[in-house]
């Protein structure tokens, strides 16, 4: 195989294009994600192992999959603004040593209420991992770049996923206690390598910022009021409301149709295998295409995706089709909406908006498996992925609105319609570092003509 690249012009230039120019640091992350998610068991598992190994119901398993995302919803927050006064490095150093100690003692809690409450932690630490992550990325890679290196990190993330839910469901038949000592274990390792190989990325203040204070520029309410950005956020919560079924409701309807622990780690497992495969062809196509027809077709796959779990009565067949189709709409999805994010976010105030912006999923997370949960038990499973195919519609028609509505009121709201325009308009000379200084506008929370990422 090396030989056939050394050897091939167009493959060189290929694998140099995709890979090439991103930091060394950029890569370290990259590994570390990697030796995370290839041991990330208990999420994915959690709520099969509540009603099939437990025997608990699945309002229940959806209660306790609901104080997951809570705790999410808080840490998003939280580590958001660590991450901006504190730095990067030790807050996610800190959240992943949270993470491994919870996640190694919800494999020994018993009983309903310390169950929960351990899960509530094991979201709070786990969810805090992410907007230092993000961070550290937009710091690290030029805004060029950026799209790309956060497609990476996704394919790190999705290898690990793909790999770690099949192998876990065939571990999970010999005992669980060994999935959650497993992820303990591997987000250990991970905190090693982001300790050891990763140095502090968050930006100096800039000039004229008062002396000794450790407060940036970029308050967490003038994030709030920042109307554009917060209906991306908005809108990528409808979304997630949807996907949260996927760790959740998903795998209690599959149960109750007499599907497998292993059946079912082999169907997760094709979200991370496709992923896998498709993300990065799928990136590259992706350049120069209209932002907003992107999105609209994201969600509608990701919608409709999981409305065809509808169909699938106790086939595993079928329910891998549903798989397919909403991972296409998520592999188109993320790489968009990362680089948006990246984009959207004052220098200063990246933690701030990475954390807003995450805390769309920690809502979802805690949301959408409650109400997932009552929709199946009482409604039935034909009703709950109708619903899902219903939501993923209306959040495609709200990209449209956005589009059209945020293109002639001021500019701030000028440079979200640049985002979602096709790429091939947006301005491409003035694309700045990330760890250059910003102008004036964008430390007081508007962006300065910088061109967005290309998707």
């Amino acid at each position: 195989m090396l030989v056939a690249l050394a050897s091939n012009p167009r493959l060189r230039r290929l694998v140099q294009e995709t890979v090439g120019g991103l930091p060394r640091q950029f890569w370290w992350l990259w590994v570390s994600t990697l030796v995370n998610k290839l041991g990330a068991f208990v999420v994915t598992f959690l709520a099969l192992y509540l009603t099939v190994d437990r025997g608990y119901s699945a309002s229940y398993a959806g209660l306790v999959a609901s104080l997951f995302g809570l705790g999410s919803a808080v840490a998003a927050i939280g580590a958001g603004v660590l991450a901006d006064r504190i730095g990067r490095r030790p807050t996610l150093v800190a959240a992943q040593l949270g993470t491994a100690l919870s996640t190694a003692v919800l494999g020994f809690a018993d009983g309903q209420v310390a169950i929960a409450v351990v899960v509530f932690f094991v979201g709070l630490c786990s969810n805090a991992t992410r907007p230092p992550t993000s961070a550290i990325i937009a710091d690290l890679v030029p805004a060029e770049d950026r799209v790309r290196a956060y497609s990476l990190n996704y394919w790190a993330i999705n290898i690990g996923f793909g790999l770690s839910a099949a192998a876990a469901g065939l571990i999970a038949t010999h005992g669980y206690l060994t999935l959650f000592l497993l992820d303990a274990f591997s987000t250990l390792v991970c905190a090693v390598v982001i300790f050891v190989r990763i140095p502090e990325t968050r930006p100096q203040l800039p000039p004229g910022h008062p002396a000794g204070s450790a407060e940036p520029p970029v308050s967490l309410l003038s994030v709030f009021r920042d109307a554009p950005f917060m209906a991306l956020v908005g809108l990528t919560l409808l979304l997630a409301l949807v996907f949260q079924q996927g760790s959740t409701t998903l795998a209690v309807d599959m149960g109750a149709s007499g599907i497998t622990s292993t059946q079912y780690g082999l169907v997760i497992g094709l979200n991370g295998l496709l992923i896998v495969v498709l993300q990065i062809p799928l990136t590259r196509w992706m350049e120069g295409r209209s932002r907003t027809g992107l999105l609209v077709a994201s969600c509608l796959l990701t919608g409709w995706g999981f409305g065809l779990a509808a169909l699938a009565g106790s086939s595993a067949w079928l329910f891998a089709l549903s798989v397919a189709v909403w991972t296409v709409g998520e592999i188109l999805n993320t790489p968009v909406m990362m680089g948006m994010v990246a984009e959207l976010a004052p220098t200063h105030g990246r933690g701030r908006y990475q954390g807003v912006h995450s805390l769309s999923w920690s809502l979802a997370s805690f949301l959408g498996p409650a109400g997932g949960g009552l929709l199946l038990q009482h409604a039935g499973p034909v009703v709950l992925w109708t619903v899902c195919g219903a939501v993923g519609t209306v959040t495609a028609l709200g990209y449209v609105t956005l589009a059209r509505r945020t293109g002639a009121v001021g500019r701030r709201e000028a440079v979200v319609a640049e985002v979602l325009a096709p790429a091939a308009q947006t301005p491409a000379t003035t694309a700045v570092p990330a760890t250059a200084a910003e102008p004036a506008g964008r430390q007081a929370g508007r962006p300065a003509g910088k061109a967005p990422a290309d998707a």
